[in-house]
């Protein structure tokens, strides 16, 4: 009966130490691969056009628990790294009057709460920081994979995702109402598993 009972008793122990590891083994750390990551933004100007710019220089990491349905996601943005393809334009843009880029050279998203479908992230919430100012915001994906790289010969995860800034609630009023407070924000994403 004693040794019995020591049986089950390692047996257990042994089953709780594999579902451990097991379930460790289900978080993956992703780094962001710049050249098919872009951050951009769009807006309305004076009911007309709209005008877009993105930003070149970007970086970050993403750790995705398909398991636990958890995650956590940072993207830091360079602010001086905006382009519109008109000189003039991004230097108005990253002045005083809009992104305070010398003041405030980075943007940073820290995604915390992470929602799935199955296996595919169709939301992440969390804060943007901009301008020194932090916000809560919600970034909703239109579409979400993964495909194994035939150049890095690694995972490779990713989608496009949206949200909508208030831009005065990162002390950037300049312009409106004609430039609206309502900024479209994208990030579209793709980041490589790390071992």
């Amino acid at each position: 009966m004693k040794l019995s009972t020591i049986s089950i008793g390692t047996a257990a122990a042994v089953m709780s130490i594999c579902a451990s590891s097991v379930a460790s083994a289900q978080s993956a750390t992703y780094v962001v691969e710049p050249t098919h990551t872009f951050v951009t933004w769009a807006a309305k100007h004076f009911g007309t056009s709209t005008s877009h710019g993105r930003f070149d220089k970007k970086s970050g990491t993403i750790t995705i628990d398909r398991s636990a349905k958890t995650g956590k996601a940072e993207i830091t943005i360079d602010m001086k790294s905006m382009n519109t393809g008109v000189a003039a334009f991004d230097k108005h843009l990253t002045s005083d009057d809009f992104f305070a880029a010398e003041k405030f050279p980075e943007a940073k998203f820290v995604g915390t709460s992470f929602k799935f479908d199955g296996d595919k992230v169709t939301e992440v919430a969390g804060t943007l920081t901009l301008r020194g100012k932090t916000n809560p915001v919600t970034l909703k994906s239109n579409g979400f994979g993964c495909y194994i790289s035939p150049f890095v010969k690694r995972e490779v995860c990713g989608g496009d995702f949206e949200t909508t800034i208030t831009r005065s609630q990162y002390d950037m009023s300049y312009g409106l109402p004609g430039i609206p407070d309502a900024i479209r924000l994208n990030i579209q994403v793709e980041a490589i598993k790390q071992d």
